[in-house]
């Protein structure tokens, strides 16, 4: 029989004072112990439902089942990759991008101020709680911009993601209040650029 795993919430491979000012440790911690965490949990609760509802043969709504599970999986994995996508600044965060991905950005949008512009309106525009993420196409070759609302809905089958950021409320209220706008004018200054040309040259094998 396949061994059973559990979600597990990932380790930070930075300190939770790491990224101030940009992320406050109070906020870092709260958004990955908590928020995070609930997720975790969340997915492997259902799991263990619709594990007891087989081995009982008993009846469950599969529908809200599997919209719930989509949900707290969703969640989880997209934190993981956010968590990766962030690194201190001077210290890899920040900047502008260079190697395969700059060319991809360079070659798909004209300029980095022109993909900076449309992801930035991309995560300004979700609507209510959602992602922004910087995908690529394996059919097309092109990189291309995700708007994710909530963690699961409006995402593009197959496409890697190579970066993301989450502007649910829970990411930045505690530093900027309802100003979204200012947590995405910070979250330049944190981005690992190295990461998102990892994912890239992983796609594109």
């Amino acid at each position: 029989m396949m061994e059973i795993k559990k979600y597990e919430l990932p380790k930070l491979s930075y300190d939770y004072g790491d990224l101030a000012p940009h992320i406050s440790e109070e906020q870092l911690k709260l958004h990955h112990t908590k928020h995070h965490q609930a997720y975790v949990n969340g997915a492997n609760e259902i799991l263990d439902k619709l594990d007891k509802a087989r081995k009982e043969n008993s009846d469950i709504d599969i529908k809200a089942t599997l919209k719930a599970l989509s949900f707290n999986i969703g969640g989880h994995i997209l934190h993981s990759l956010f968590w990766k996508n962030l690194s201190p600044s001077g210290k890899g965060g920040g900047g502008a991008p260079s190697g395969k991905i700059s060319d991809a950005i360079k070659d798909e949008f004209g300029s980095f101020d022109r993909f900076r512009k449309e992801f930035t309106q991309a995560a300004m525009t979700a609507e209510g709680s959602g992602w922004a993420a910087l995908a690529f196409c394996k059919k097309t070759g092109r990189p291309i911009i995700m708007q994710i609302e909530k963690h699961n809905t409006n995402v593009y089958p197959t496409s890697k993601i190579l970066l993301v950021i989450d502007v649910w409320e829970h990411a930045y209220y505690l530093d900027y209040k309802n100003e979204r706008a200012k947590f995405i004018d910070a979250f330049w200054n944190i981005v690992d650029w190295k990461e998102a040309n990892k994912r890239l040259e992983e796609a594109m094998k």
